[in-house]
Formats: structure tokens, C-alpha cells, sequence
């Protein structure tokens, strides 16, 4: 008997109580007969355990195929109330171990930030304003560089600061070495280290501090692999520069690493940090008051031949980037009256973009038609409560907004309901400035009669779809698990599926949403029963746009 059939005989047979026959095919054996390994995986029908250790654990959620890395419930990330930089500080995490002079040269780099911040944590603390260059400064300054644990937070930090813009709240915590070890963070990276490590020599995954995958050669082959840990990663630089206790843990020599503070347990202090959160008052400011008190230590500049970037919500007049090239600006680029006569490629319209236009003179003579509009009056006084009254966009109002945008970036083709070649692509433009949910029907009838009249009789040639707001759920980066997810947000006609089916629509691509880069700006998804790709590419400091031409020449849409 062959003995290759024998073993995934025996493989199907063992973990079959604990994982869907289709699930047993995608996954390596390596993973599948880990399964059977935990009893606990007969009970829970979606996240099965893969790998764990006493403080984390690798799941896989069987509903979507998807890997994760989670703690086991009891250890604590941050005594801080609501601290977002989870993710951020995992990043960095996995960055350190790959590359510690790359982290050290990019915290250095913002060195004049980080000045603003101690200051700022200085005097949450101690009420007393002191100067950049106070010895006080300096020797906080020189504390994160002291501090392996503490440099990897404020990476993580760094790193959110650059992506979604400065940080106000609880900033003494964040950044003064005193502060920080109250916080339980230290232990918690120092754990989570441990783990990783763990995993990545233990079995064929690679992360990159939020993701976990299968090591695939397709993802070595596009340079991915140099911010990936894996197996075969070169740590040894970076273990040479963590606490000896932490290195001796992660190789194996000690079962609990004694760093500078040990792991924050909500078993121990579950009560305490629940009455600390439920008395916790906000006193953060919103990051686009903050911003010119930072400076961007980012280049400006974007050599991308296809770029596309979306939300860039430029507040000071003009693009906070440059690109010679070919441009795909998908919406909300301006609430400032930007304008820029070089910038060359196509513009979609946003919700904001509208507000922009409006609010240079409301009382012009081309928005007469529309003012006894309730969405128009509404626009007017609260723009926030206007959006889901929008009309569909193929409303004549949408024409003055196309033509006022037009003026301020003349080089550029506005796309409302229209389309433009570009090297052998065609790129339609729908007029889509929010997720009209609540009217999809009416929505998706404007999508399916303007489709039909663009995409007309040509069907092989390769075709894009852009909108600001997605098109509907399937071709969204929106994670379901988002506040702004809305589930009932599907395409509900079967006729634009079909156009899907018969033209050579190959991907598409909306902004409107915020999801950061380190998200992932692109997707490849199963719609109209082939595959397309889902690009959405927000602006921050250290995204100006995403190379759409390497996804355009991927073999997938050949």
C-alpha cells in the first residue's frame, strides 16, 4: 500500500472530530495532526488550537481559514485604558528581531518628536513644562535607548504616530521608562517574544507581528520575507541585545523570563484594572490638532508608475506628497480647497471632497438647483448628518462638484460615472461618496445601468472598477469585525455578478474607510466565481500611495 495515502489516511482519521475535511486538504500535515493534540478543539467548532504555551496560543478559525495569535486570557497587554498600540508594538516586536540597527535608526530619526513627547509626559506627571533640551529630556531620551523592551514600544508608538497620526492620552505610560513599568507592557512583549519565537521554529509559519501565514515561496519571491520571522530568521543580533534573562528564555535555558517588570495578570489584578477602566476619564485631543506640532521625518515623495492613494484629507491647501507618474486619487484628498496644477492620473469623488468644494462660496450660482435639497441644507449645517442622505451619484450635483474639481487639478481626469485607459487597463470611475445601505437597491440599480453602459461591448479588455465608498461588502478591504461593517452591505443583484462573470473585470478599488497600510492594502477575493483583487491604500505619513502596477501584471489576472 502506498505509504503516502496510508499517513493522510491515518492523519484524516485522527482529527477528523476536530476540523472540516476541506480545512484538513488546505492545511500542511505539520499543522493538521496538531489538532488532535488538544482535546479542548472537539468543543469549540470555529477556532481550533494549533500551538500554545501558558500565555498565548495559535489558533485557526475554520469559517475563514485564517491563523491568529491571541493571549490565553490571562495576561494583561496594557494597564492603560484603551490603548491601541497592541498591534503596532507587535510589529515591532518582529521587526527588532529581524533588523535592530533598521529600529534604532528609525527611532532616532524622530528624535524631535520624541523630545515633544517627553516633554508632554513630563508634565502629565509632574506638572512641571520643561524644554527639549532639559537634562530632564534628555535622560528619558536616553532611557529608551537603554532599554531594548521600552524601544520596541516606542516603535510601536513611532509607528502609530506615522499611520494614524500624534498620540495624546496617557502619554507618561507610554513614554517615560518610570511610568512604563507600571504598565505590565514589558512583560507582555517579553511573553509574547517568547512565543513567537516558539512558533516560528516549531512549525512552517512566518508573522509579521499581526498576521500569521503559511511560509509561501510567493511571498519570499516579492521580498516580503526580510519583515517576516520565520524559521530561518537571523535573530542573534537582536538576542544579543535583550536582557540575558529574556535571551536565555527565548532559546530555552530559563521557563519565565525576569525582565524589568513581570507579566500583568488579570487573575491577580482583574478587579483593580476593571475599576481603573470603568473611572477612566479621555483627556486625549484629536491628532489633526497635534499634527503641526510634529514633523514628518517620512519622504514626500512617490516614485510609484500606477499609484493609488485615498483619504489623504490634506488640510493646509496642497498634497502632502508629490508623484510624477500616473495617480489614482480614490476621494476625501482635500478638506482644505487643495490644488495642484502638476499631479497627473484619474480622481474619484468623496463625501468630503463635495463639503470642500461647497464650502468655498455655498452661495454660488451653480448650487442654486439644489439648495431646497434637504441633503443640500443639511450639507450646510452638519455635513456629518448629511452623508447617508446623499442622492445615488448619478444626480446632476455630482456634474458641478466633477467640474469645480477639474479646475483645481487640471492635469487630472475626475471619473464620475466614466472611464479612461491607461497602458492597456480600463479604469471606471463610479460617483459612489458613501455606503448608501439603507438604500442598496436604489444604489446598486445606479452600479448595474452604469456598468452596462461603460463596460458596453468590449469584454476582454482589462477592466478596474474605482469607487470611494466600496462597492458592496465582496469587494470591501472592511474587515467584518469593524465598527463600520455593516453585514447587510452585499450585493444583492445577481445582473452585476454577471457582468462580473462576462466582462474581464479584474479587481477594484475604494478608499472611504481609513483601514491603515499595516492592515493590508490589498486582497485577492473569490467573486462572480474568479478571482479579483480588492486594493484600498489610505494616506499616512508612511503611505503615500500603493505600486498598482506590480498587481496588474500578477499571472492571476493574465
Amino acid at each position: 500500500m502506498n505509504s503516502k495515502k496510508t499517513n493522510d489516511a491515518l492523519i484524516k482519521r485522527n482529527i477528523s472530530p476536530f476540523l472540516p475535511s476541506e480545512i484538513i486538504q488546505l492545511l500542511p500535515p505539520e499543522l493538521t495532526t496538531r489538532f488532535a493534540l488538544y482535546p479542548e478543539n472537539a468543543r469549540h467548532p470555529v477556532n481550533k488550537t494549533l500551538f500554545k504555551n501558558d500565555y498565548f496560543q495559535l489558533t485557526c478559525n475554520v469559517r475563514e481559514n485564517s491563523l491568529a495569535i491571541s493571549s490565553r486570557g490571562d495576561l494583561v497587554y496594557s494597564a492603560i485604558p484603551y490603548d491601541t498600540a497592541r498591534n503596532y508594538i507587535q510589529r515591532g516586536a518582529i521587526q527588532y528581531l529581524l533588523h535592530p540597527e533598521e529600529v534604532r535608526k528609525y527611532v532616532v530619526s524622530h528624535k524631535k518628536n520624541l523630545e515633544k513627547y517627553l516633554s508632554l509626559s513630563i508634565f502629565q506627571v509632574t506638572g512641571k513644562r520643561v524644554e527639549a533640551d532639559s537634562p530632564e529630556v534628555i535622560e528619558a531620551y536616553q532611557a529608551i535607548l537603554d532599554n531594548p523592551l521600552l524601544e520596541i514600544q516606542i516603535l510601536g508608538r513611532l509607528l502609530q504616530h506615522d499611520e494614524t497620526g500624534p498620540l495624546s492620552a496617557n502619554l507618561a505610560g507610554k513614554f517615560l521608562f518610570s511610568e512604563n513599568v507600571k504598565t505590565g507592557i514589558a512583560g507582555y512583549l517579553a511573553e509574547y517574544l517568547n512565543f513567537v519565537v516558539q512558533l516560528t521554529q516549531s512549525l512552517p509559519l512566518m508573522t509579521d507581528g499581526k498576521s500569521v501565514q503559511l511560509l509561501a515561496t510567493e511571498a519570499q519571491s516579492e521580498g516580503k520575507q526580510q519583515q517576516l520571522l520565520t524559521f530561518d530568521s537571523d535573530i542573534s543580533s537582536a538576542l544579543a541585545l535583550l536582557p540575558q534573562e529574556l535571551q536565555r528564555s527565548i532559546v530555552g535555558e530559563y521557563q519565565v523570563p525576569k525582565v524589568n517588570t513581570k507579566p500583568l495578570l488579570r487573575s491577580e489584578y482583574g478587579a483593580e484594572l476593571a475599576k481603573v477602566r470603568e473611572n477612566y476619564i479621555a483627556h486625549s485631543v484629536h491628532p489633526d490638532e497635534l499634527t503641526t506640532h510634529f514633523e514628518n521625518v517620512h519622504e514626500t515623495e512617490n516614485t510609484n508608475l500606477i499609484n493609488v492613494v485615498s483619504d489623504i484629507h490634506a488640510t493646509d491647501g496642497k498634497l502632502p506628497f508629490s508623484n510624477q507618474h500616473f495617480n489614482i486619487l480614490v476621494g476625501d484628498s482635500s478638506d482644505s480647497q487643495v490644488t495642484d496644477k502638476t499631479i497627473r492620473g484619474i480622481y474619484l469623488i468623496g463625501h468630503h471632497d463635495i463639503v470642500d468644494v461647497l464650502n468655498e462660496d455655498p452661495t454660488a450660482e451653480k448650487w442654486q438647483p439644489f439648495k431646497n435639497y434637504m441633503w443640500f441644507k443639511q450639507l450646510l449645517i452638519d455635513p456629518d448628518e448629511a452623508w447617508y442622505l446623499l442622492p445615488t451619484g448619478d444626480h446632476a450635483f455630482y456634474q458641478v462638484v466633477k467640474t469645480e474639481l477639474e479646475n483645481r487639478f487640471p492635469q487630472m481626469t475626475v471619473l464620475h460615472n466614466s472611464s479612461v485607459i491607461h497602458e492597456g487597463t480600463r479604469y471606471i470611475g463610479l460617483t459612489i461618496p458613501v455606503s448608501l445601505v439603507d438604500r442598496k437597491k436604489e444604489q446598486q440599480k445606479f452600479i448595474l445601468e452604469t456598468l452596462q453602459k461603460l463596460l458596453a461591448e468590449d469584454h476582454q479588455i482589462p477592466t478596474v472598477i474605482v469607487s470611494h465608498a466600496p462597492l458592496f461588502n465582496e469587494l470591501s478591504m472592511l474587515s467584518a469585525t469593524s465598527e463600520a461593517y455593516n453585514q447587510d452591505y452585499t450585493c444583492s443583484d445577481p445582473a452585476i455578478e454577471q457582468l462580473f462573470a462576462d466582462y474581464r473585470i479584474i479587481g477594484a478599488i475604494h478608499g472611504h474607510h481609513h483601514i491603515p497600510a499595516s492592515s493590508g492594502r490589498y486582497k485577492i477575493v473569490k467573486f462572480a466565481d474568479k478571482d479579483l483583487f480588492v486594493v484600498c491604500s489610505i494616506y499616512s505619513k508612511m503611505n503615500t500611495g500603493f505600486e498598482l502596477k506590480n498587481l496588474l501584471a500578477s499571472k492571476l489576472f493574465k
